[in-house]
């Protein structure tokens, strides 16, 4: 799939991380009018991406899988899901919290239940869904397309970016019917605003 069959509107879009990168642009784009489950998450094995999917997010920041690392983002505690080996940055504040007690922890995982329970509402009423993956193998976005068929009701398609010694937008000839990839230089992938503009600036949401 290329890229020309990215464009188009949809009803939902969302970020399958691995970094904050997607929610960043989709942001800056104006694409982003809710968060998904992953936005600000740091999700570095699509494995394990695809496995949450499987499993419906069950036990998904369950308090007895979570794990203090240390510090984070700014003001916030480094908490992982090692479960799912997906990292929070941005949820505990370290003037709520400490590295021993996460006491705001019910009003975020509240917060992770809301947006799972709109995931998964979006999967079974939306027409057509975009989902956005930074960083991936062709093994590992084959098994995240045959998950996602069996979650989304209706169209969707997936665009994955990786990241490589590259100049401009290269489009890879994968053959997998859903699924477009594409990589972008790795020089500085928080600088690469005007290549998410090109490949996004005929998507749109209906909203």
């Amino acid at each position: 799939m290329s890229l020309e069959n990215i464009k188009g509107s949809y009803d939902a879009i969302f970020s399958l991380g691995d970094l904050c990168l997607t929610s960043i642009q989709l942001e800056k784009n104006n694409l982003r009018p809710f968060s998904g489950p992953l936005d600000w998450m740091a999700s570095p094995s699509l494995k394990d991406v695809s496995r949450l999917l499987q499993n419906r997010f069950s036990g998904f920041m369950e308090l007895p899988n979570l794990a203090v690392r240390g510090y984070g983002a700014v003001d916030n505690f480094l908490v992982i899901d090692e479960a799912y080996n997906i990292v929070s940055n941005h949820d505990f504040a370290t003037d709520k919290n400490t590295l021993s007690h996460l006491a705001t922890y019910p009003e975020v995982k509240e917060k992770f239940n809301r947006r799972i329970r709109r995931f998964l509402e979006k999967m079974n009423t939306s027409q057509r869904v975009l989902f956005i993956r930074t960083e991936g193998t062709f093994e590992e976005i084959l098994e995240l397309e045959l998950i996602l068929s069996g979650i989304v009701k209706n169209d969707f398609r997936i665009l994955l970016v990786n990241h490589s010694s590259v100049n401009g937008i290269i489009e890879k000839n994968w053959p997998l019917k859903r699924v477009c990839a594409i990589e972008l230089p790795n020089d500085n992938i928080w600088n690469n605003d005007r290549y998410w503009k090109m490949i996004l600036s005929e998507v749109s949401l209906n909203i």
